[in-house]
């Protein structure tokens, strides 16, 4: 088998760490993160199974960062894009300080539409690739007021955003031979959030999470949530949901409760 070359943002630990293993058998890597030791160790590890390894320390809270990887993806080879950088900034919208509103909107929502925009054209010139972008569960959970759910206003903003993104271009690139899927994770056994998965019982482990999202790509499936059975059925009865609310309210009259004379 032909080796190709996958990038992988967050790869110094986690699900990051986790991808850039499943995939060295047969891939050479690209591995972006802030912390380069952490990169070269694992970088290190991979090469002694025969994967060729870049290493690209940049930290994608910053435009700088970004430039950095997008320039990389420019190069037009990378066929498989992972990108999986992100940060929880777990707080009530009052408690976070203003410069990290751009900082976790930029690594969360921003970072994942540069970098596969940097990343198409090569893909599309080749006719063969795969873009993976990690959201999260709670992307879908603006409305959920379980008491045990994180503050997470901004978290929330940005990984709907990223869900939002993934699914509408892949139906942009239904037509062409790139796959394309979002991966949806609950609650992850990881450093992630000072490491607070490792204390819950019904953590997923990151190898599981990388595993089943592989698994899904191969499966064509454009949203995956590790842990759901019945995925089909739920994506099925949101997508009835969305269309009925934008169709149903995509009319040029008032719904009857705005349209009540005024006393």
């Amino acid at each position: 088998m032909t080796r190709t070359i996958a990038l992988i943002t967050g790869a110094s630990s986690g699900i990051g760490a986790a991808y850039a293993r499943l995939l060295a058998d047969d891939h050479d890597l690209v591995l972006v993160a802030r912390r380069a030791d952490r990169l070269a160790d694992l970088a290190e590890e991979l090469r002694a199974r025969g994967a060729a390894v870049e290493v690209l320390p940049a930290d994608l809270m910053t435009h700088d960062g970004i430039t950095a990887v997008t320039d990389r993806l420019a190069a037009g080879d990378v066929r498989t894009l992972i990108s999986n950088a992100g940060a929880g900034g777990y707080a009530a919208l009052t408690d976070v300080e203003s410069a990290d509103i751009d900082r976790l909107l930029t690594l969360n929502a921003v970072a994942p539409v540069r970098l596969v925009h940097a990343a198409l054209p090569g893909m599309l010139a080749a006719g063969e690739g795969a873009i993976v972008t990690v959201a999260s569960l709670l992307a879908f959970s603006a409305g959920f007021t379980d008491p045990r759910a994180p503050r997470r206003t901004l978290y929330v903003a940005a990984k709907a955003a990223t869900l939002g993104f993934t699914r509408t271009l892949a139906n942009e690139l239904a037509d062409t031979p790139l796959r394309v899927q979002v991966l949806c994770p609950g609650v992850v056994a990881t450093e992630w959030n000072s490491g607070a998965g490792h204390n819950i019982p019904w953590a997923m482990t990151p190898e599981d999470v990388a595993s089943a999202s592989l698994a899904g790509l191969r499966l064509g499936e454009t949203v995956c949530a590790p842990g759901l059975e019945g995925q089909d059925a739920a994506l099925d009865a949101l997508l009835a949901a969305e269309s009925a609310f934008v169709s149903g309210g995509n009319q040029p009259a008032l719904a009857a409760r705005y349209a009540t004379p005024r006393a």
